[in-house]
């Protein structure tokens, strides 16, 4: 069974779905496949300016009480109180994608090491040098060294990254992250909303249905 799972990696529903991210990542049989949208990146990047920081709040708080996922005071005191901070997830996008071409499996890993540093400890992932240090602090550093350098092949590989999660967004209408799409003998087909914010028997059953059943 391979699972694509589309996401950006400032999206607030997307850290909520971590936990059910962290146990499909851990599924024998299953071939988890990370697919960044740049949803929050490049030209979607905005100011954190006191307007989006209050939205931003409110909606994180929806999503903390849907989910359980923790969004600290720190959070709320170092990203929507400071000055000057951007909301972009250039960065940490860059961040993933080292991770997969420096120590490919650990996507998923490194994914929840950077939603842990922005969300419980409050700090600016949309700063790159701080998700190098993230990074390394995780256990990535040679990951870390290449979004310090942000070398060309790192680059390349996120733009083609990112263009193909868009292209699988326009093929199964997907409006919004994160979403997963499951591909197995009965084809590829996008799995029913909010399948990622349930139980995980819930979401073992989605899978197990044509799949030939999870460990």
């Amino acid at each position: 069974m391979h699972l694509t799972y589309l996401f950006d990696p400032l999206c607030g529903w997307c850290y909520g779905a971590s936990p059910a991210l962290a146990w499909l990542a851990q599924r024998e049989g299953v071939e988890l496949r990370l697919a960044p949208t740049g949803l929050f990146a490049g030209d979607a990047a905005r100011p954190m300016d006191a307007a989006f920081a209050g939205y931003a709040w409110q909606n994180d708080q929806r999503i903390a009480a849907q989910t359980g996922q923790v969004f600290s005071e720190a959070y709320r005191a170092l990203i929507f109180e400071t000055s000057g901070l951007v909301f972009d997830s250039a960065a940490t996008t860059l961040g993933v994608v080292a991770i997969g071409l420096t120590a490919s499996g650990s996507e998923a890993e490194g994914l929840r090491a950077l939603q842990q540093a922005r969300y419980v400890e409050g700090r600016d992932t949309a700063d790159r040098s701080v998700v190098a240090d993230v990074l390394t602090r995780a256990g990535f550093a040679e990951a870390a060294a290449r979004v310090t350098a942000s070398d060309e092949t790192l680059r390349d590989s996120g733009r083609r990254r990112i263009d193909a999660a868009r292209r699988m967004m326009a093929q199964f209408g997907v409006r919004g992250v994160p979403a997963l799409v499951i591909a197995d003998g009965r084809g590829a087909r996008l799995m029913p909303s909010g399948i990622l914010f349930g139980d995980r028997q819930g979401l073992a059953a989605e899978l197990q249905a044509g799949s030939g059943g999870l460990s």
